[in-house]
Formats: structure tokens, sequence, C-alpha cells
């Protein structure tokens, strides 16, 4: 018995280890793979964003000039700060513009609109692998959920 408990202990260690090490060569984690993954980006996508810019953890510039923000996310402002009552990740804000950037940046998403703030689209996005970029960037680490806007549209479904 006690073996198998050995056994069973090695596998989740060794399962941990390959879920920590890279998994491609654009040096995105593993943690951007566990997010949910569609063959293709769903058919209610409204909107098409070539990516040209990353502007912090939580909103992106597309080529055509619109402005998104990535629904229900929360990550530090650019000068680490985070607004009063708004969710506070414990990730500095470059490690979240960072993990955005390998996520998205120069990549076509496909994204369903769901609102506007502050002159942003708020939306979900996919990549062309469809991979949902909000949950990848939950799942990374460097930004939180913001329960608020999750219980209304969810991501990470």
């Amino acid at each position: 018995m006690r073996f198998q408990t050995f056994a069973a202990a090695l596998v989740l260690i060794l399962l941990s280890a390959a879920w920590l090490t890279l998994d491609d060569d654009r040096g995105k984690t593993a943690a951007y793979a566990t997010a949910p993954s569609l063959a293709r980006p769903p058919a209610d996508a409204d909107l098409s964003c070539q990516v040209a810019y990353v502007h912090d953890g939580d909103s992106l510039r597309c080529q055509d000039g619109i402005r998104i923000r990535l629904h229900a996310v929360a990550a530090r402002e650019k000068d680490e700060t985070c607004a009063r009552g708004h969710p506070c990740p414990a990730a500095s804000a470059a490690a979240a513009t960072l993990a955005l950037k390998r996520l998205t940046e120069g990549r076509d998403l496909a994204c369903r609109s769901i609102g506007r703030s502050y002159d942003r689209v708020t939306a979900i996005c996919w990549t062309p692998e469809g991979t949902e970029v909000n949950c990848a960037m939950i799942r990374s680490g460097t930004t939180e959920i913001w329960p608020r806007y999750d219980r209304q549209t969810p991501i990470c479904a």
C-alpha cells in the first residue's frame, strides 16, 4: 500500500513539473495550454482583431484602432497600483503585460463583444487555435478573475 501511495505522489510531481515547463517556441507556459481550447473560435464571435499592441495585462489595441479590454479580467495598472474596490492580483503589471504579449501580440483574435468600458470594447477573445485568452490570462497567475463581471457573462466556460 505504501508503494502505491509513493507511486501516485511521484506521478503527481512529474505531471506538475511537466505542466510548468515551456510548451512551445513562443515561450508560452503550459498554463496557457490548460485554458479551454476549442477546435476553433466560437461562431458567435463578432469582432476580429489583429493585435497591434498590448497596453497592459488586460487590454490591447487592434490594427484597425479598436481598443479591447478583456472581460472579467483584472490586472495591476502599469504603475503597479490597483484601483480601490477592484481585484488586485499579486503578480506585477509587467508580468501580466508580458503574459498577454506572449499569448496575443501580432496574432489574429476572434472576439465576442460584451460591452464598453472607457472607450474600449469589453470582450472575450480566442486565438486561432481556440484558446480563450481571458481564461488563459487568469490561469497564467498574472491576473485575477473579476467576479462581478464573470457572474454577468462567465469566462472559462
